[in-house]
């Protein structure tokens, strides 16, 4: 019997009014594991300037915490679906050595995925829409609407808070896929099936195409095992364009989904504070965030650092669920310049109009 359409009993399956997210999610980093992580960012830059891709467990040397950043994959798959690490000394580390301790720590969770036509590593989340006319998203100010990432896992580190509000909004997955399977089975079918995805102009010009080959199942079972994936963004690209027609059930569903995954009754917010680093699984998550007043200087705006991560330990995504795919990523990848993930280095690049430059 498929899962799909029943109701999934899972530990990622909360609501977040009733789930005490401290308890079941964020790990306090001890005074030991702060020195082990310090000890580990003098020994990379010893080594000299040493671009992302090269970071690894071998030259950010961990012990302790490298066990801690090695069970997150089956810590993410078994329980809740989300870890968050606190307790980084944020006024210890410059923005670029945030990026270096993101990047080591992460070297033990999974392989690091391109993001965007840019070829990023690292994707800087922040409002430079006023540089950038043409950003995605993630790089325009404001709250952003419910949706999922195209990676087995998504890292968030955060350099600065905004000046109020800007916290993560997650929901379960497997929460909102029971909510629609009780209250609108023939939406869980359309989502079964799948919807046509549109990725921005930029992205897939630098890609194989810009509209998906075939229908994306948004909810699926492989091996018995539930996978979502809910990229409701390219959904509403692709719906917009007029390219590729939605029928009235393809749009019913997807507004159903956006709304469920978006109720006070499923969601839970999750107060970022400098130096936090948030993992979520992104098989059955679903992120957003809320609205938030921002500084006017760049340097000062709320800012995170995403990272995409692919977790060879997990089974492969399904075909019929991947949009952005390995040969997609390798062309991106031929436009990424070294260090340009660095934070100095991207806020630079940004007020000199290198990356609008791109886009054009």
């Amino acid at each position: 019997m498929s899962l799909i359409g029943t109701q999934i009993d899972i530990p990622a399956a909360w609501k977040g009014p009733e789930i005490d997210w401290k308890k079941e999610g964020l790990h306090v980093l001890s005074a030991a594991e702060i020195a082990e992580i310090d000890q580990a960012l003098d020994h990379l830059k010893s080594l000299g300037k040493v671009d992302f891709p090269d970071i690894n467990p071998e030259n950010f040397p961990l012990n302790e915490v490298g066990k801690l950043m090695r069970s997150l994959p089956q810590r993410l798959k078994d329980g809740c679906g989300f870890v968050m690490l606190r307790g980084l000394p944020r006024d210890r580390y410059t923005d670029d050595d945030m990026a270096l301790v993101y990047f080591g720590l992460s070297s033990y969770v999974g392989k690091t995925l391109t993001q965007s036509y840019l070829g990023d590593l690292i994707g800087h989340v922040v409002n430079v829409s006023d540089f950038e006319p043409k950003s995605r998203g993630y790089r325009k100010g404001g709250g952003q609407l419910m949706h999922t990432d195209s990676c087995d896992v998504i890292g968030l580190m955060c350099l600065r808070t905004a000046i109020s509000g800007g916290e993560s909004r997650i929901s379960s997955a497997v929460t909102v896929h029971n909510y629609l399977a009780k209250h609108y089975p023939e939406s869980v079918k359309v989502l079964q099936e799948g919807l046509w995805l549109k990725r921005t102009d930029e992205d897939g010009r630098h890609a194989t195409r810009t509209f998906s080959e075939n229908k994306i199942k948004f909810f699926n079972e492989a091996n018995g095992e539930f996978i979502s994936y809910l990229p409701t963004g390219y959904a509403r690209l692709c719906e917009k364009s007029g390219m590729r027609p939605y029928t009235q059930e393809e749009s019913d569903a997807l507004y159903r989904l956006r709304k469920a995954a978006a109720m006070p009754e499923h969601y839970l917010d999750m107060g970022f504070a400098d130096g936090d680093i948030q993992f979520l699984n992104n098989r059955t998550m679903v992120h957003g965030r809320t609205d938030y007043e921002d500084a006017q200087e760049l340097s000062k705006r709320r800012h995170l650092l995403r990272m995409w991560l692919r977790i060879d330990s997990w089974q492969k995504m399904p075909p019929e669920q991947v949009f952005h795919t390995d040969e997609d990523m390798a062309l991106w990848a031929k436009n990424r310049r070294p260090f340009m993930e660095m934070p100095s280095k991207h806020d630079a690049d940004v007020l000199a109009g290198v990356t609008s430059q791109m886009v054009d």
